[in-house]
């Protein structure tokens, strides 16, 4: 048994506290599990490190944010788990099997939309099914309900430059989901658009989530949108990064735009925000 799967918590501690190692209980096996992983880059001047002997555990239909400094490693995260980069040392297992490779169970949703501009929203929602060479007429009822889901009903036929960026990211979300992944991971998917469709977006994430429940692994360097959307929020230290606190987030949900004057809310966010002074 790894040393993740040995230290893993059922609920993340208390926000100040240290956390308390113990195994999980019954149904609470792990969906993702990185033991020990480190990523060093060649350069010019000798080894980078970008990651150092990250720990890191995902239950199924949990929503964990991984909260850190510009530099920390947060997109090599992203690569390691979408299977475009293996470790320098270190294991990843879904669901305990070793990864290799890009996995059909993982969607990305990424800090720009990157929709093709000559295909519409329900081409571009499509375009992962093209690309695995599926049946495009199976896929097409789902892809039509997707973008219905999150809000984009009546636009399936529109072009991207007829779309505004918080509707072009709409249509990204709903091809990271076509294919019904077991983990969405998403990098910073709102860090382009204003403090305004932010909000919003970040509370039509929550509803889509609540509906659909994949897992979801979201990398940010905002602290309201990891307090709002998360169960747990992973704090990860600067270069070379690795978690440095694992907090959990227990406010109820669903959670509305009162929810950011919450007490608890500020707490946590406060909690946080003096973690990173500390740290930086």
């Amino acid at each position: 048994m790894s040393s993740v799967r040995q230290a893993v918590r059922d609920e993340a501690a208390p926000a100040g506290q240290a956390p308390a190692p113990r195994r999980p209980g019954p149904g609470k096996s792990m969906l993702l599990e990185l033991c020990g992983v480190s990523v060093s880059y060649p350069s010019r001047r000798g080894p980078v490190l970008a990651l150092d002997k990250l720990d890191l555990a995902v239950q199924p239909s949990s929503f964990v944010s991984v909260l850190g400094p510009s530099g920390c490693g947060k997109s090599t995260l992203v690569k390691l788990v979408s299977g475009l980069l293996k470790p320098t040392t270190g294991t990843i297992e879904f669901d305990g099997v070793p990864a290799s490779g890009a996995r059909d169970d993982v969607g990305v949703a990424f800090q720009q939309a990157a929709l093709l501009p000559w295909k519409s929203a329900l081409e571009n929602v499509l375009l992962p099914i093209r690309l695995t060479g599926k049946s495009v007429q199976t896929a097409a009822a789902r892809a039509r309900s997707l973008l219905d889901l999150v809000g984009l009903s009546g636009f399936h036929d529109r072009y991207p430059h007829e779309l505004s960026g918080g509707m072009q990211q709409r249509v990204s979300l709903a091809r990271s989901l076509i294919r019904d992944p077991s983990i969405l991971v998403m990098d910073e998917p709102f860090s382009a658009l204003d403090a305004m469709t932010r909000e919003n977006m970040m509370i039509e994430l929550q509803r889509i989530w609540l509906e659909t429940r994949p897992s979801v692994l979201f990398i940010t360097h905002s602290i309201q949108e990891a307090v709002f959307l998360s169960d747990r929020v992973v704090v990860m230290s600067g270069r070379p990064g690795k978690v440095i606190e694992d907090v959990a987030i227990d406010l109820p949900r669903p959670r509305d735009v009162h929810t950011l004057a919450d007490p608890r809310f500020v707490e946590l966010s406060n909690h946080l925000r003096d973690m990173f002074n500390r740290e930086h």
